[in-house]
This record gives structure tokens, sequence and C-alpha cells, in this order.
């Protein structure tokens, strides 16, 4: 039901991959820039209806759009928290960016979906802590839920890779 793999989650063969958004949905760095480059300009036009309507995507939140160019389905966007030495709140916007991308995946029939190290990069989330709380997150998330069928980690980097090995084993 979890897979863990190293790799580019731009290449993932799945309904929907999570993109670490930031609140603007416009593409950015890191993980969220590669999406909107490998999916096109169709995933940027999605995000700005939702900017029309809603004003963004608030942290711990999440918005779905089309996968443009990619080989998944959808896009599924959340927004990480920025660490600030966890005093506000930071771990529980984290575990919700989690369950509300699933719940988001649910609403729209995903079988499978596959998450980036959310709040890991630029939000200097600390790793190890960030995968406890996505794996926990996720687990708790399919032991009440059965409609999804895998959940894949796509770490970008080694040291994430590790850390979720160690994790998941």
């Amino acid at each position: 039901m979890i897979q863990l793999i190293q790799g580019d989650i731009t290449k993932m063969e799945v309904d929907a991959i999570v993109n670490a958004a930031n609140t603007s949905l416009l593409g950015g760095g890191g993980v969220d820039g590669a999406i909107h480059r490998a999916g096109g300009p169709a995933i940027l036009e999605e995000c700005q209806q939702i900017r029309a309507k809603q004003g963004g995507c608030k942290v711990g939140e999440a918005v779905i759009t089309t996968a443009g160019k990619l080989p998944a389905k959808y896009v599924i966007h959340t927004v990480g928290p920025v660490w600030n030495d966890g005093q506000h709140d930071e771990e529980t916007l984290l575990a919700s960016a989690y369950t509300n991308s699933l719940r988001l995946a649910i609403a729209h029939q995903v079988k499978t979906i596959a998450f980036p190290n959310i709040s890991t990069g630029i939000y200097h989330f600390p790793k190890g802590r960030a995968a406890e709380i996505a794996i926990n997150t996720v687990r708790d998330f399919l032991a009440r839920n059965s409609e999804l069928e895998k959940v894949v980690f796509v770490c970008y980097d080694r040291e994430n890779y590790e850390l979720y090995n160690k994790l998941l084993n």
C-alpha cells in the first residue's frame, strides 16, 4: 500500500501527484517549479482560476488541477508550513497538508497518489520530523479509508530517501 522511491515525481504514472505549492499557487522553486515546467501552462491556468475564485491556498489546505502534460491525471497542490522553530503549529499544519491532499484524492476517485517531501526544501522543516509526520499521517488515513490502493513517497534526494526507508522498515 505504501511505496518508497528515489526519483522525479513529475515522471510518476499515478492518478495524482502532490505538489508542495506556495499560497499563491503560481509556481515557484523546487518541486513546485518542476511540476509547473513539466506539466505545461494548463496547470498554471487552472491555478489562476482557483486564485480568482478563492484567493490562493492556505497553509495546510489543498486544491486540485489537471496534470497537463504529466503522466498523472491530477496535481493536488498543498501548502506546507515554513519551519519557525516548531512554535507555530508547524507539525499540525504539515499533517493537515497530507490529510487534506488525501481527502481531495478520494473525492476525485484517485486510487494511486505520489507525495514529495513537503516543506523540507526552502521551508526548512526538519527532514526527519517531516518524514515521521508524513508516514504516520498517511498510515492513519489508510487505516480509516480503503479507497486508496497505493501511496508513493517520492524522495528526490538520498537523505530523505534514507530517512523514509528507515522509518518504513
